[in-house]
């Protein structure tokens, strides 16, 4: 990886950090398909499907600015 495209992943990274409260009050992160499993003082939560969504859009977005 070219120091720009870790600069880009740094910022792109950000964004959403500071987006997760306005994207989770929209239903983003608790999408159907995303595993969760609660027992007693356990609970795992894997974003299945949020996951592909996310890796959906960064491949579009690292094929535009590759162009």
């Amino acid at each position: 990886m070219t120091a720009r495209a870790l600069i880009i992943l740094g910022i792109v990274l950000l964004a959403a950090g500071l987006a997760w409260p306005w994207l989770s009050r929209i239903g983003f992160g608790r999408l159907p398909g995303d595993i969760v499993i609660r027992r007693g003082n356990f609970s795992l939560y894997f974003p299945v499907t949020t996951s592909l969504i996310v890796s959906v859009v960064l491949s579009i977005l690292w094929w535009l600015f590759r162009r």
